[in-house]
C-alpha cells in the first residue's frame, strides 16, 4: 500500500523491527502493510498499554508507532518506557500535535489519515535523531 514516492525510502527502512500500538485493528494492519512494503523486517502489533509494555519486556524494536488514544486509554506510559530505553517513536492521532499532552508536543506526530511516504519520512527523521543524539 505504498505510493510511488515512498519507493526511494525503502532501503532506509530495510530490516527494521517496529512496534505498532494501535487499538483499531484495520488501522494497525494498514500500518503494518505500509511498513512491510517499506522494507521493515518485523512488525509487532498490540492494541493496549499493558500489552505494549509486555511486548517491550520481550522485544527490542528499532522504532515504534504509537496511537495516542487507545480506546480511551492514553499511550504515554509506553512512550515513557520507550524514551527511557532510547527507542525512537512517533505518535499517530487524528488531532495532530494539538492532541498531545504539553510535555509530549515536541515528539513527532503523524496525523491520521496518512500515506506510507509520510510515515516513512517521519520514522527516518526520528531514527536519524536517535543516531545523532
Amino acid at each position: 500500500m505504498t505510493d510511488e514516492s515512498a519507493d526511494h525510502l525503502k532501503p532506509l527502512l530495510d530490516r527494521l523491527n517496529v512496534l505498532i500500538v494501535e487499538d483499531e485493528a484495520i488501522i494497525s494492519f494498514l500500518i503494518e502493510d505500509m511498513l512491510l512494503e517499506l522494507g521493515c523486517r518485523n512488525v509487532i502489533n498490540v492494541a493496549g498499554v499493558l500489552e505494549a509494555l509486555s511486548a517491550l519486556d520481550e522485544n527490542n524494536p528499532d522504532v515504534a508507532v504509537l496511537d495516542v488514544n487507545l480506546d480511551g486509554e492514553e499511550v504515554y506510559p509506553v512512550a515513557e518506557k520507550l524514551k527511557t530505553r532510547g527507542i525512537p517513536f512517533v505518535f499517530t492521532t487524528g488531532y495532530g500535535s494539538d492532541g498531545l499532552k504539553p510535555e509530549w508536543v515536541q515528539t513527532p506526530v503523524v496525523q491520521k489519515p496518512f500515506r506510507a511516504d509520510t510515515l516513512a519520512k517521519v520514522l527516518l527523521s526520528v531514527l536519524e535523531g536517535a543516531q545523532s543524539g
